[in-house]
């Protein structure tokens, strides 16, 4: 009998309204795959869709529909299962990952080991996580880094026209290690001119700066920048990586935007071998999707596993980032239970 898959519908909600370079929201749904062996085992993933790359929750459900019925029957064929539903229906990288998670979610349950134990990694290797502060206004800025006193590395959103404000803001509130995300929000010639400015209030590593093809500038901003430079929104499948050798120090890389877990350790590979480094980001997403994506952190040098943290209320309970640091579940599979 095929492999069954089931989808539900998550609505999410953050505590406070995540705002970014490209606007921002408090509520948001994302869509619980659930699929079923033949003995009933259940291997469970999440699609957290984004606009940005051209997913919403109508194209992730509709997607899913033109999965399922390529799922075979097993569900230890991982590379063929997900080159299967790559050249059936390309793109699509939030559907495809809730499939590949719930996958070997399902194998590892099926083995009794964790994912990350199958990969043969070791999770207290898994380095320590950023916490995101959002735009705000100040007010709110100084109650955000006063919530988040446990997580002693924050990530700061920048990129629109109060970005010295909340610099200020920032620093005057607490003196922990800062990163700062610009979310394509500047030019080359503006990050140059903002990269002393960053020093001076202690910024360590500088995220997507520019606009996705600004391959260019990238180059003339890392000529400049003594801090690491690291791609996100220019860099979304291993395929993009060899055009980043030079103009970055590292990617980030974000399931919802490669489409696998198998492509991530792809991209893991492949950055090592060019000397770059590599971070592991995510999109505002259950402890579904957040724990998918922990069992790659022991590969990692940069975390920005969050995105449960912001939330509200989380539905599941999985790999956590209390304190900081990254803790990943013992139970087999994914590890994830319902709250």
């Amino acid at each position: 009998m095929p492999l069954r898959l089931e989808t539900e519908l998550l609505h999410l909600r953050t505590r406070h309204p995540f705002i970014i370079a490209r606007g921002g929201q408090s509520e948001y749904r994302t869509v619980m795959v659930r699929i079923t062996d033949n003995d009933g085992v259940e291997g469970w993933g999440e699609a957290a869709a984004t606009r940005f790359y051209g997913e919403t929750l109508d194209t992730v459900q509709a997607a899913l529909l033109t999965y399922a019925p390529l799922l075979g029957e097993d569900p230890f064929q991982l590379e063929a299962i997900e080159r299967r539903l790559e050249l059936t229906l390309r793109r699509n990288a939030a559907a495809r990952v809730a499939i590949s998670a719930a996958l070997h979610d399902l194998v590892g349950k099926r083995l009794g080991q964790p994912v990350w134990k199958l990969w043969g990694l070791d999770a207290a290797a898994a380095p320590q996580s950023t916490f995101t502060i959002g735009m705000d206004t100040p007010e709110m800025i100084r109650k955000k880094v006063g919530e988040a006193a446990e997580y002693p590395i924050l990530k700061i959103k920048l990129g629109g026209d109060r970005d010295l404000e909340l610099l200020r803001t920032i620093r005057d509130a607490t003196d922990k290690e800062l990163r700062v995300d610009a979310n394509c929000g500047w030019t080359p010639v503006h990050t140059v001119r903002m990269l002393p400015v960053l020093e001076e209030f202690g910024v360590t590593v500088l995220e997507q700066p520019v606009t996705p093809d600004d391959i260019d500038g990238f180059r003339l901003i890392r000529r400049h920048s003594r801090m690491p430079l690291i791609a996100d929104e220019s860099c979304v499948t291993a395929a993009d990586i060899p055009r980043l050798v030079g103009a970055v120090d590292g990617i980030n890389i974000k399931l919802a935007k490669c489409g696998s877990l198998r492509e991530a350790l792809r991209m893991v590979a492949i950055a090592r071998a060019h000397g770059m480094m590599v971070m592991l980001g995510c999109m505002i997403e259950s402890s579904l999707g957040i724990t998918a994506a922990a069992h790659l952190t022991p590969l990692m040098d940069i975390v920005d596993l969050d995105g449960a943290a912001l939330l509200a209320e989380d539905p599941f309970i999985g790999a956590t980032i209390a304190g900081g640091q990254v803790q990943l579940p013992d139970g087999p599979g994914l590890g994830v239970q319902r709250r």
